[in-house]
């Protein structure tokens, strides 16, 4: 069955640009025009992936985006004009999985596409717990069967990039991770230097995780290097 993708774009040309090459990739493409649409469409239907323009008429992006974050896991590409670092923070801080800026290559948005939809997959896996698999780091208990993470008996909801890079951490506890190998571990693509997209789903995840964002215990940096565990 394909793959069902919301393109939530305002810009009619654009968007039919965007559903037609996605369409001849194999993808099934549901289009809104407004946030008003997109709402509606989302919650009627399943999404492998959405696409979302971040300047839309009657409900904007932002809001859009942190709406479906806190109902749902899907993957979810920021389609934007507003390519600039602030909004690329803004946009991943608010639960975005990936920032494409405009004007994009159709080549580059399609891999994208496919390396969102592959990650999420990958995590959202369910099997038969194997409890030699379960990773303790103090009172967090991670398992990578089932994409949960539970602290003290509660359960925390995680993107599936918040869960990459929370188990790659913990599955090498006296490994130190640099940015680039973080990004390019869980990303699967080389990494450029932007270190906007660690530094903002390392805070988002630390935000979940730990009593004190502030003064981690689970990931710990070790400044002008990278990440490790925190000791057991």
């Amino acid at each position: 069955m394909a793959e069902t993708i919301l393109l939530v774009e305002d810009d009619r040309d654009i968007s039919e640009m965007v559903s037609g090459h996605l369409e001849s990739e194999g993808f099934r493409v549901d289009k809104a025009f407004d946030g008003e649409e997109a709402r509606r469409l989302f919650s009627r239907n399943r999404y492998d992936l959405l696409l979302l323009d971040l300047m839309l008429p009657v409900v904007g992006g932002m809001d859009l985006l942190q709406e479906f974050r806190r109902e749902s896991l899907v993957p979810v590409l920021i389609l934007s004009a507003k390519g600039g670092d602030v909004d690329k923070a803004l946009g991943l801080g608010f639960g975005a999985d990936d920032y494409l800026a405009k004007p994009f290559s159709l080549i580059e948005l399609t891999a994208r596409v496919k390396a969102a939809i592959r990650r999420s997959k990958q995590y959202s896996r369910t099997a038969v717990p194997d409890s030699d698999r379960t990773i303790r780091v103090f009172d967090l208990v991670i398992d990578p069967d089932n994409f949960s993470v539970v602290k003290g008996g509660t359960e925390i909801r995680l993107t599936a990039k918040e869960f990459a890079i929370l188990s790659l951490i913990a599955t090498h506890p006296n490994r130190v991770f640099t940015k680039a190998q973080l990004y390019e571990s869980v990303w699967n693509e080389v990494y450029y230097g932007d270190e906007n997209v660690i530094n903002v789903h390392m805070r988002r995840l630390r935000e979940k995780i730990e009593d004190d964002p502030s003064d981690p215990r689970y990931i710990k940096t070790l400044w002008g290097i990278g990440y490790k565990l925190g000791d057991r």
